[in-house]
């Protein structure tokens, strides 16, 4: 039985994505992200994108991000066409300093990637969090994997990672600390779960931000409290103390809560 080619050319979005469907009839996934492909959509994200608004916002859940990440996995532009143009709209370099940053990072992770790909799904160096990898669980539960944690701002983002297949790079940070530092589960088990929902998830990029996270690649461990969460929060995020309790701590109480093992949390 030969292989037949996949159809490539469609008169409307609605057939694109009934032909996709008739792909996979026994998914029982049946939610369509608003992001749409293609050359002419990426052309129009990166005409619209503001390095200088980007630098000053980037942190916030509603910043001005370029949202051009999806175009850049799929290879439909590249990381130096962004850079050129970011270039060629300011009147000032320095207006572009940060935005241009983030690019090289990304640049970073594909090049150690590269280099190094037993990295990618191994730890680089042991936790700094005063538990071994052993001590964490293998698995993702599934209040997280249905967002169903009772951690309203949680359950908020892995609603919003299901559903649209993006993320702000903050809110992937909170998840990630969430599920590595309050759960105690393996970045592993939450990088795979990223990876099959994000329309921009790359081994580089995803996994080695996971271990930055988990702190297998960086210093220390990254955690945060819900006034952080507070401070760069958009408009309808629930917040509120008593929706969000495992959050509602100081950060030096939340620093011996999460790793009372640590050295420096003795003495």
């Amino acid at each position: 039985m030969s292989l037949q080619p996949l159809k490539s050319r469609f008169d409307s979005r609605e057939q694109l994505i009934a032909y996709v469907a008739s792909l996979n009839p026994k998914s029982a996934d049946s939610i369509v992200s608003a992001t749409i492909g293609g050359e002419e959509s990426a052309q129009t994200a990166l005409a619209n994108i503001n390095p200088q608004q980007y630098a000053h916002t980037r942190n916030y859940l509603d910043g001005d991000v370029s949202r051009l990440s999806p175009y850049i996995r799929h290879g439909i532009i590249s990381l130096n066409d962004v850079r050129n143009h970011a270039l060629s709209i300011s009147d000032d370099p320095k207006q572009t300093e940060k935005f241009i940053q983030e690019l090289a990072w990304r640049d970073y992770w594909q090049r150690r990637y590269r280099q190094n790909p037993h990295d990618i799904w191994h730890d680089i160096e042991d936790y700094k969090t005063g538990f071994t990898a052993d001590d964490y669980a293998d698995t993702l539960a599934t209040d997280i994997t249905t967002g169903q944690t009772g951690v309203a701002v949680i359950d908020h983002f892995i609603h919003e990672l299901c559903t649209t297949g993006y993320l702000h790079n903050h809110a992937r940070m909170y998840i990630a600390a969430y599920i590595v530092h309050w759960r105690r589960i393996k970045w592993q088990a939450g990088a795979k779960w990223f990876l099959r929902h994000l329309l921009d998830g790359d081994p580089a990029s995803n996994n080695l931000s996971w271990q930055w996270v988990a702190s297998t690649f960086a210093n220390k461990p990254y955690f945060y409290n819900l006034e952080n969460v507070r401070k760069y929060a958009s408009s309808g995020l629930n917040v509120a103390a008593q929706d969000n309790v495992p959050l509602a701590y100081s950060y030096d109480e939340l620093d011996g809560m999460l790793f009372p093992n640590r050295e420096d949390n003795h003495g």
